[in-house]
């Protein structure tokens, strides 16, 4: 299966692989402590801290659009994600002082980081490609593999520092990462990504002096129905991101956590979610080429609507386990079960939309539609604090059911509007 997964990709995709998981091991193992940090530390109300980690996490998202639009314009990509891995790390190491002052600051830092780290390096990965629409599928799920096996080892890492050393050196640790990672793509970017992406794709002229291409009417109509997809990703991430916010502090209070004679921190729980990724990632790759051979893959809007189906299921879950808490604290099994499902739901959803974008964003604003599909993110993450902050204040079992709610509402709204968007988007 390995030789499967591996075999006919660019070279190029491992040093973004792992580029992107030290970026994602700095970013989870920061978001892993955020919330505990500011109730615990700073005294933050439950609804302060879930609002502050919304806007964060959700503005995180943001920035990429605008990331994006420099990178066309401007810069390329290259130039980006250099600028972006550099201020990520000072943003970490101010975090790490501990200095209520330069908390805020620090957060702000990261967010314009993450502005120019995030779409650009997805676009890098979809120029390496080309108009081999065939592997980009499978090559954007290694990639996700990249950023879950970060996203796996930095809970458990800075998550246990945080526990024995303190915060300040949970967060040192996070900026540590983020620096390996700076240090291993500036050593081997001119080998293994050649030209690509050093220069914008934005001309008001070619070389031929003539206009740049405009875009199409059959163009148009795919970047429209790309936005109506990513409003119905938005209630995907909402649910999605109470990793860190309400799920987060049903770990900490409603669920057992003392095995023999030791206490689990609660960040690990956080690593449950990218485990399970690195897991079933490479069957998913494999699946969706040995369909696609066979003309029986799923197109990428039946993919979106099994996701919302799938994270609904994981909220009815969450919500039994809720009612129970309500008579203490629960088996760690109902968080486990809760975060498999929502990681199949994420296979569908998440690398697909990356590959998706890819494909049909026209290659003079492929970075800004990039940023575009990070959009969904900020919204959601923002939805995602503003309804996780409410976690004591209403019952946990109808928080969850909400969620649930909305996720099998959103499915079905995308399963009837399924056809027009099949006929926009064709086999994609």
């Amino acid at each position: 299966m390995f030789k499967e997964l591996t075999q006919n990709h660019p070279k190029g995709l491992y040093l973004l692989f792992f580029t992107e998981m030290w970026e994602r091991f700095s970013y989870y193992g920061m978001r892993a402590l955020l919330v505990l940090y500011m109730i615990q530390k700073l005294l933050y109300s439950t609804e302060d801290a879930g609002t502050v980690y919304g806007f964060y996490t959700g503005f995180v998202y943001l920035t990429p659009l605008f990331g994006g639009y420099l990178a066309d314009k401007f810069f390329g990509q290259r130039k980006c994600v250099t600028a972006g891995m550099i201020l990520m790390c000072i943003g970490l190491f101010m975090l790490a002082s501990e200095n209520r002052e330069l908390f805020l600051p620090a957060l702000c830092t990261m967010v314009i980081a993450n502005g120019f780290f995030k779409s650009n390096i997805s676009s890098i990965l979809g120029l390496l490609y080309g108009k081999d629409n065939t592997k980009k599928d499978s090559g954007f799920t290694i990639f996700y593999m990249g950023i879950n096996l970060g996203a796996f080892f930095s809970p458990l890492v800075c998550g246990t520092i945080a526990v024995k050393f303190g915060f300040n050196w949970g967060f040192a640790s996070a900026g540590i990462g983020m620096l390996i990672g700076a240090v291993i793509y500036k050593l081997f970017e001119k080998k293994l990504l050649g030209e690509c992406g050093t220069k914008p794709a934005k001309k008001p002229f070619n070389e031929d002096k003539t206009k740049q291409k405009e875009i199409t009417k059959k163009e148009g109509r795919r970047i429209i129905a790309l936005f109506v997809l990513m409003a119905f990703t938005v209630v995907f991430w909402t649910c999605y991101e109470q990793a860190g916010c309400s799920l987060t502090l049903f770990a900490e209070y409603s669920t057992k956590r003392y095995f023999f004679g030791h206490t689990i921190p609660t960040g690990y729980f956080q690593a449950l979610n990218p485990l399970f990724i690195i897991i079933l990632a490479p069957l998913a790759s494999v699946l969706w080429t040995k369909l696609s051979e066979r003309g029986l893959e799923p197109t990428s809007v039946e993919k979106f609507t099994l996701a919302l189906g799938m994270m609904s299921v994981a909220y009815i879950v969450m919500a039994l386990a809720g009612d129970l808490s309500k008579s203490g604290e629960v088996s760690p099994l109902w968080l486990v079960f809760g975060y498999l499902i929502m990681t199949v739901a994420e296979l569908c959803i998440s690398p697909i939309g990356l590959s998706l974008v890819s494909k049909l964003a026209p290659k003079q604003l492929m970075s800004m539609l990039m940023g575009m599909w990070f959009l969904t993110s900020f919204f959601g993450n923002i939805f995602a604090g503003i309804w996780g902050g409410k976690y004591g204040t209403i019952s946990t079992d109808m928080l969850f059911l909400t969620l649930a709610g909305i996720s099998l509402l959103s499915a079905v709204a995308l399963a009837i509007i399924l056809p027009k968007l099949k006929k926009v988007l064709g086999k994609y």
